[in-house]
């Protein structure tokens, strides 16, 4: 299996701005390769590829050896092969006939990734395995930087990315073979249903509460944003406003990746198959404001719902429920949660008075009446196990 280690970096004063100089001449690369490429479509109808621009950044580290030159050349290559993946997908997306969104200049907040295509091309991890408190990472034109290993890191080191979140620098291992870690059969199977009120419910009565993280945080984050309004642009105080508010997002994001983490550790210990709604929710937090000709209807409420299904944070929880239920040896089924919720668990009636409130679940045809999350998880869980006994019988 492939999985990434993330770790947090603790440079010096002085290896901070040389990881700041190398971000930045990155994405000065970036931008004037894009730029490159749409000069000479314009004015010559040429499409500039992958390989053109690899080829000539010998002769661009060569004309600027105190900047471009000072970096990886593995880096830089990994830099132009993002862009070249940029207009990959906005080819793709024309093709499929769908909102193209052409690659934009990165400004200087829009850039905060370099990678290192391959372990000890430019990089090492665990440059100085001979030192016996502290782990560090070997970065070209930076330094020995000290990592904060919190974990051991599995398998092969394949890839090594730095990241820049707010005033924080991330070290992110790519891996390669790392071994599965099977846990113990517990003989359980749950369905899951997702939720806002409750994060999850399961299908024997279990709940995970949903935090509300975002919600716990609006005061300071609205008076942050106020702050941050009356800034004027350019300015070294809007600068620090911008990282105000940059932080409190942080913090929320570190917040909600924490629960989901901890809520799927307890899921793949406790049950052998777990299976969950196939949720698009993408299209179920889509704006309901709709056209100037159509206007769309109780657009301040369906907001509010989508604030709260973002806030609770289903696509990153089911995420790392996929990875870890693959490496503890767990199935994870996903099904259609069309008419789940108006089912009866009892008798199989449908019916949209079958749902009496929010919580309440109360059968029009049979008087079966339970918790409407419980009785929706049962009919996952259902759903689940029909369709992978239809696999195996396949």
């Amino acid at each position: 299996m492939r999985r990434s280690f993330k770790f947090l970096l603790r440079p010096t004063r002085h290896q901070e701005i040389a990881l700041t100089a190398c971000l930045e001449d990155h994405r000065q690369l970036y931008n004037a390769a894009l730029e490159h490429r749409r000069t000479a479509y314009a004015r010559a109808g040429v499409s500039v590829r992958y390989g053109d621009q690899s080829a000539e950044l010998k002769h661009i580290r060569g004309d600027d050896t105190g900047g471009q030159g000072r970096w990886s050349f593995s880096s830089q290559q990994a830099t132009l092969r993002r862009l070249d993946k940029a207009f990959g997908a906005f080819f793709r997306r024309v093709k499929a006939g769908r909102t193209p969104g052409f690659p934009r200049f990165k400004g200087r907040g829009r850039f905060d990734t370099v990678e290192w295509p391959k372990d000890g091309d430019g990089c090492r991890w665990d440059s100085q395995p001979g030192h016996p408190t502290a782990t560090y990472v070997r970065l070209q034109g930076v330094g020995h930087v000290r990592v904060h290993q919190h974990r051991p890191v599995k398998g092969r080191v394949k890839t090594i990315s730095v990241k820049r979140e707010g005033s924080r620098w991330y070290l992110v291992l790519s891996c390669d073979d790392v071994p599965a870690e099977p846990l113990p059969a517990t003989g359980a199977m749950a369905g899951i249903d997702m939720g806002v009120a409750s994060l999850l419910t399961t299908s024997d009565g279990g709940q995970v509460a949903n935090p509300r993280h975002l919600a716990a945080t609006a005061g300071r984050l609205a008076d942050a944003q106020r702050d941050l309004a009356r800034k004027k642009r350019g300015s070294r105080r809007r600068r620090k406003a911008v990282a105000r508010v940059a932080a409190l997002h942080g913090k929320v994001r570190r917040q909600r990746l924490d629960h989901a983490h901890k809520a799927a550790n307890a899921l793949v210990r406790a049950y052998d198959v777990i299976v969950h709604e196939d949720l698009r929710i993408a299209n179920m937090t889509r704006s309901a404001s709709g056209t100037i000709e159509a206007p769309g209807r109780n657009v301040a409420q369906k907001s509010g719902l989508n604030r709260s299904i973002l806030d609770a944070g289903w696509g990153v929880f089911l995420t790392i429920l996929s990875h870890k239920a693959e490496s503890a040896g767990r199935k994870l089924i996903a099904v259609n949660p069309a008419g789940t919720s108006r089912t009866c668990s009892h008798c199989g009636h449908v019916a949209k008075e079958n749902r009496v409130t929010q919580a309440g679940f109360a059968c029009t045809a049979c008087g079966h009446a339970a918790h409407a999350d419980v009785n929706a998880a049962v009919n996952i869980l259902r759903a689940g196990l029909a369709l992978r006994q239809v696999a195996e019988a396949a």
